[in-house]
């Protein structure tokens, strides 16, 4: 009952969908992220793989909707303010960075003996990053929202406004060409239009209609509606020769401020993410294996070639524009590959006669290979990076102190801490590393030094010697260790108060003599479950008889375990997790709700 002839059956698609379950996880695992993952399961499963698929071309061209969506999940979240402010970003730097890599590479194509015209379009070609591979890749470090997430987004955005450009640039390079300036022209105008379109339905078309969705309260219409946005606006902008990832951010941008742009972000996450795979399943796929294997040693030195050479323009340029060597080195090992629209452009340049089948057939697995590259790259270049260093400049750093309580780290913990002390009048220093929280504080009037904790020196400088008190208030209980065994072994005289994580830190500091230690959550948790009984009916003496109660039992409990040993002897150098027994027993027997937890619930607790 398999239809075979569409090009795609069942098993197909089935095989692609357990080939990314399984290599996504296991790659990521292994600590080499989801991106490479992805590329090694098409692989498997491609044409030079297990054969499973053998139309790569038509997998990746519809696979390409999972960077659509991406891009118009991040226009939603930005709104057409914060795009103006980053005009100059756009069209300064990632103007700059296409140029120089751009005019870098085709110099060295034409001294390495390719004629100006196909060095020139493979150059552009490999110039355009990976769009797909850049945005994944800073989302699984974090960095969307950061600063350098948004220079590299500006510069991403310039690479798509590109396109046509370039696209009409590669038509005027065509052997016989006719060199129509008003066909190019017509064609910039057409672009120009569509984009109109864009912005006009964004504004006056799509907030009426998404308002009427939701008053029908048919949860599918606006998610067709959704999906219908995305879909639309990157066909008018692909029939119009620009790339479908513009439309679909120009929408989402134009969206960012409407009351429906949660709503909409929860409907495209789930195709964005299936999607975005499937895309680099696909470029695995595409690897022509045989054109490695038969023209390994150019493929290498083109592919060596055009990475150093664009490495060094993006580094040149983020230097220029006031980057340190750290971003711009992080700049260069996200930016050196090829991208998706390499192939767009090889193709249109085979389609004008520029480029032969042997240069298409090189360019295309180059640009595929850096793409597989690139997150080992990644991965390992920024590992290698130093952290870098805070901008401590005008900040006020401990010398010769001599507060009675000395509190290390002011998060929201050693806030409260310091409020407390505070009150009753008591001198207080603080220090902590976070630069920002430094500053803010600072406009509150509060002095707060910089300092790190785990710094021996950084302790006598604060006036540890002198203090009566250590309060230890950091959030990593690393760091809490290592500030105890400091304090403990040159400050013996000093109380150590100190925030504890867990119940096994607890253990640990108590172990560790300290004098004494707080659980993060367990005072506030408490705190919580008394206000319940009083909102359920209780009197206020009642509640906080019953938390007293809770916390009398947990206390025995922590003093039976630390006298049952769990760390001395060889624990200590493999100490157990206290297992967690509840201080009361449920009245009633837990009744699973589903057929999930019914089965969870049959293998009984762990140990």
């Amino acid at each position: 009952m398999t239809d075979t002839s569409s090009g795609v059956d069942l098993m197909q698609i089935v095989a692609v969908l357990g080939a990314g379950v399984v290599a996504a996880p296991l790659f990521k695992r292994l600590g080499f992220g989801a991106i490479l993952g992805y590329l090694a399961a098409g692989l498997a499963i491609g044409p030079f793989g297990f054969r499973i698929l053998a139309d790569p071309a038509a997998v990746l061209h519809f696979a390409e909707l999972g960077v659509v969506m991406f891009l118009f999940l991040i226009g939603l979240e930005m709104r057409p303010a914060k795009l103006w402010t980053l005009r100059r970003q756009i069209f300064g730097l990632g103007v700059a960075q296409a140029a120089v890599c751009g005019a870098l590479m085709t110099i060295a194509g034409v001294l390495a003996g390719f004629p100006p015209a196909v060095a020139f379009v493979a150059a552009m070609g490999f110039a355009q990053s990976s769009t797909a591979a850049i945005i994944q890749t800073l989302e699984e470090k974090g960095e969307m929202s950061t600063p350098f997430g948004q220079r590299a987004m500006s510069i991403l955005l310039l690479e798509d406004l590109s396109v046509v450009p370039l696209l009409a640039i590669v038509a005027l390079l065509a052997p016989e060409a006719s060199h129509d300036l008003r066909g190019s022209w017509v064609g910039v105008a057409v672009a120009a239009a569509a984009v109109a379109v864009v912005i006009v339905a964004g504004r006056w078309v799509l907030n009426p209609l998404f308002g009427l969705l939701a008053g029908s309260r048919v949860r599918e219409a606006m998610t067709a509606a959704a999906l219908a946005v995305v879909l639309g606006a990157a066909l008018l902008m692909e029939s119009s020769g620009l790339s479908m990832a513009m439309g679909a951010f120009l929408a989402g941008v134009l969206l960012s401020g409407s009351g429906f742009r949660h709503q909409l972000e929860a409907d495209i996450e789930p195709f964005r993410g299936l999607l975005l795979g499937l895309f680099f399943m696909a470029v695995g796929m595409s690897l022509d294996l045989s054109v490695v294997a038969a023209e390994w040693r150019m493929v290498l030195l083109v592919l060596a070639g055009c990475v150093v050479t664009k490495a060094a323009g993006i580094y040149a340029v983020a230097r220029v524009s006031g980057a340190d060597c750290r971003e711009a080195v992080q700049r260069t090992t996200l930016f050196a590959q090829g991208g998706e629209f390499a192939f767009v452009l090889y193709g249109a340049g085979m389609g004008v006669g520029v480029l032969d089948g042997q240069v298409n057939a090189v360019m295309t697995a180059t640009v595929i290979l850096s793409m597989v590259l690139t997150p080992m790259t990644v991965r390992l270049v920024w590992s290698l990076l130093p952290e870098p260093a805070p901008d401590t400049a005008g900040l006020a750093r401990p010398d010769g102190l001599d507060g009675a309580v000395l509190i290390i780290g002011f998060g929201r913990f050693g806030q409260v801490v310091s409020q407390t002390l505070l009150a009753r009048g008591l001198d207080v220093t603080i220090i902590d590393t976070d630069v920002e929280m430094i500053q803010a504080a600072a406009s509150f009037g509060f002095q707060i030094y910089y300092g790190d904790g785990t710094n021996l020196d950084v302790l006598h400088a604060s006036g540890a010697g002198r203090a009566r008190a250590v309060a230890v208030c950091v959030d990593g209980k690393d760091t809490a260790n290592k500030i105890v065994d400091l304090v403990k072994s040159s400050f013996p005289h000093a109380g150590l108060l100190v925030r504890a994580y867990d119940r096994r830190h607890t253990l640990h500091l108590i172990a560790a003599g300290v004098d004494l230690q707080v659980r993060e959550t367990l005072e506030s948790a408490l705190a919580f479950g008394q206000g319940a009984l009083e909102f359920l009916g209780l009197s206020e003496e009642e509640a906080r008889e019953t938390a007293d109660e809770v916390r009398r039992r947990d206390q025995e409990r922590v003093a039976l375990e630390q006298a049952s040993g769990k760390l001395t002897g060889f624990n200590q150098f493999r100490p157990k997790e206290p297992k967690p027994m509840p201080l009361f027993q449920a009245g009633k027997e837990a009744r699973p709700l589903t057929p999930e937890t019914r089965e969870i619930a049959a293998r009984g607790t762990p140990t």
